[in-house]
């Protein structure tokens, strides 16, 4: 049974090995949006919850529409 598990798996596994990639980062982000989803015990609609995602995940860009960003300072 263990030959027969590892014959119908072995691409996946040698592609494990030879790649050295996982899917922790996803796993993570999905663990950080399920954290956001029960501390808010739901939004009103989908677009607040995206908001809320954007927000705490760093996507969310806060400057106002038209407002331009500062080229620079004054001494």
């Amino acid at each position: 049974k263990v030959a027969a598990t590892i014959k119908n798996h072995l691409w996946g596994i040698l592609n494990a090995v030879v790649t050295a990639s996982t899917n922790a980062i996803g796993e993570s982000l999905n663990a950080r949006i399920q954290k956001i989803k029960a501390m808010a015990c739901g939004f009103r609609n989908r677009e607040r919850f995206r908001r809320a995602i954007l927000f705490h995940l760093g996507g969310l860009d806060l400057m106002p529409i038209g407002a331009s960003y500062p080229t620079h300072t004054k001494p």
